[in-house]
């Protein structure tokens, strides 16, 4: 069983070119490492593949074949063996998970290095710690039992011993109970409350009841379950699940109890976060008086984003800085936030402090940070971390054993065997290892892995990997032929694929400008090539055509590129239905797109056509605008949509 890693699956993921061949031919591990993966282990030539770099995943493979009968020694020596490579973590996995599933637990605990990472996992080694250490297999276990969502079955035989041995009792069973409810997971609900003793039974209906008909939680009275024992669980459960039917409804219920129950400080803020969550949610205005009293209790930063796009909604200026004033101080001093304070304290006349916020906004790298500053007329920080590496450290990348183990891989088609390798290789290195590993992927031509390099590393200023200048010719060869900025065909790619030209959306979208398949034969039929078909990974196939959609997409729109970016995600349809109730600026229309991600996505693109840009010019952001005059002061409505 393999991790699963990113949200696009791959055709050709990555592609580095060939490195000095280990002994063993690519031929002979490419058919053992087929025959492995197919459990066809008579295939394979030993004396041909060893001492090749993929050895190692052969050998997983057929050790994984043997367990569990294989010994914990042999599972150790190869994660002794194997330590530098995603392969050694799995198979210890991969043991655990076997020896627990027929109940071998001393080789559990033989081969588990501490608590493992998943859940699975877990559930194997607290029950092997049910006879070894029975209170630590007692924390472990009632801490996968406190959980809304069912666990897997692997936890079955340990959940079993802890309630036969009284250490989950009916009180942890009632708990679990409502934190299924709080879920919306009523078959859990349904399975534990067959669980629970019969001296419950009153407090199961009580559930039922509220669950049934929330109005019903003042009728079902103050005392829940044996001794009232219920009542800690019973009340914020019932609130929150009554929030997400209505939030109003909940707020009286709420207001009527919070005086008679004494409710933990973390319940208060719990229960007042999800009644405000769903009213903001639903535009329940009749509830601001209460969520402007209620909300400098909370900490949660989306609910504070749900109130201060409603006050802008309602151009409710005060409401704006009130709200983010009590913003928690990472939110509070985001680009975005910075820069609608501004606004804020702009139309309520504090010229000075407009000024303060929106210089706090331009300091960072951001679509409202670019914005910000062309208020000011200043130029815009690109915050941009320089990185310098001799020849002689670029000339021994190649020789790491996981550059070259991904290097192989490649060479024989695996690319999900290679991305996982990658990502263990930067995930693994130091920072300064993890950029070398970056500065290796562009400088082989390879933008896709230098993006995933700055991922999986936090490399987020590290700009000229994260926007590598791949493709540049068919961006600038395109860009032309249809009339379309190239920077902004650029940030479209790198937002819609992170330069990976063989990437395959779940919905199904290919490629570097993520074109569905229909949009792909649709486009291909106009401009006379016809329906691509799987062509559309070629990356001039698939610009061209992205290039002529959003050139579609810009004459829809006379022209803007905020309308367009935000076509070319929701589709535009719904574009068009946004600007018919549009509030006219250009700022207001993007923090009023109601899709979240839509709402990102026309940021990005923007600030990313921002840096591609920069980045051209050396770094300088001279000359270099985020916007046009026309998309600056043009008013946003249906007169930017084109007649047709």
């Amino acid at each position: 069983m393999l991790r699963r890693l990113t949200p696009l699956v791959t055709a050709t993921a990555l592609s580095l070119p060939a490195t000095a061949m280990a002994q063993g031919s690519d031929s002979a591990i490419r058919t053992a490492l087929e025959a492995a993966r197919s459990g066809n282990f008579s295939l394979i030539n030993e004396s041909a593949i060893r001492g090749h770099e993929l050895h190692g995943y052969v050998e997983y493979y057929q050790l994984r074949e043997r367990l569990p009968a294989a010994s914990p020694q042999e599972v150790l020596n190869y994660i002794s063996a194997n330590s530098d490579a995603p392969t050694g973590e799995w198979m210890r996995e991969q043991a655990i998970i076997r020896y627990g599933k027929v109940g071998n637990y001393a080789n559990v605990l033989a081969v588990a290095n501490g608590e493992p990472p998943t859940t699975e996992e877990q559930c194997h080694y607290y029950t092997a710690q049910l006879s070894q250490n029975p209170t630590l297999a007692a924390e472990g276990g009632r801490r996968l039992w406190r959980v809304g969502k069912s666990q897997p079955d692997a936890c079955n035989t340990l959940f079993s011993a802890l309630r036969s041995r009284g250490e989950i009792n009916d009180q942890e069973i009632w708990q679990r109970m409502m934190l299924a409810w709080e879920n919306d997971q009523s078959g859990l609900v349904s399975h534990l409350s067959g669980l629970i003793g019969p001296g419950w039974s009153s407090a199961v209906a009580a559930q039922q009841s509220v669950a049934a008909n929330p109005s019903a939680l003042s009728r079902v009275g103050s005392c829940i379950g044996p001794n009232c024992a219920g009542n800690t669980a019973f009340f914020p459960a019932a609130l929150k699940a009554a929030a997400h039917t209505s939030a109003s409804g909940a707020l009286a219920s709420w207001q009527q109890l919070s005086g008679a129950n004494p409710f933990s400080a973390q319940d208060r803020q719990d229960i007042e976060r999800e009644i405000m969550y769903w009213g903001l949610r639903r535009d329940q205005r009749q509830m601001l008086s209460w969520i402007d009293q209620a909300l400098p209790r909370q900490s949660d930063p989306e609910v504070f984003e749900l109130r201060a796009r409603l006050a802008i909604r309602d151009g409710d200026w005060a409401a704006v800085e009130r709200t983010v004033g009590i913003m928690p101080a990472e939110t509070q001093g985001a680009a975005r936030w910075q820069y609608w304070l501004g606004r804020a304290l702009e139309q309520r006349g504090q010229s000075a402090a407009a000024q303060s916020a929106f210089a706090k906004a331009a300091s960072q790298r951001d679509f409202f940070a670019f914005v910000a500053a062309d208020r000011l007329g200043q130029p815009y920080n690109l915050n941009m971390e320089n990185n310098r590496f001799s020849d002689a450290e670029r000339a021994q990348v190649a020789g790491w054993p996981s550059v070259r183990r991904t290097n192989a891989l490649l060479r024989i088609g695996q690319d999900g065997l290679a991305n996982l390798e990658w990502k263990h290789a930067v995930e693994s290195a130091s920072p300064r290892d993890a950029r070398l590993l970056a500065d290796y992927a562009v400088n082989a031509g390879q933008p896709a892995m230098a993006v995933q390099a700055t991922i999986y590393g936090k490399m987020l200023d590290a700009l000229p990997y994260r926007f590598p200048a791949a493709y540049r010719d068919n961006f600038m060869r395109w860009g032309q032929a249809n009339g379309v900025d190239p920077y902004l065909l650029m940030g479209i790619a790198r937002r819609e694929s992170a330069y990976n030209p063989g990437a395959i959306s779940p919905a199904g979208a290919r490629g570097l400008m993520q074109l569905m398949p229909g949009t792909a034969s649709l486009v291909g039929s106009r401009i006379g090539i016809g329906d691509p078909g799987w062509s559309v990974l070629e990356p001039d196939t698939n610009i061209r055509l992205g290039s002529t959609y959003i050139r579609n997409m810009l004459d829809r729109y006379s022209g803007n590129r905020i309308a367009a970016a935000a076509a070319y995600n929701a589709g535009p349809g719904r574009v068009d239905e946004w600007l018919r109730s549009s509030p006219g600026e250009f700022d207001l229309f993007v923090e009023h797109i109601p899709f979240k991600e839509t709402r990102r996505y026309v940021r990005a693109v923007l600030e990313y056509r921002v840096v591609f840009e920069s980045l051209a010019n050396n770094g300088s952001t001279q000359g270099v605008s985020v916007l046009t005059p026309q998309e600056r002061n043009s008013q946003y409505s249906v007169s930017l949509m084109a007649s047709r």
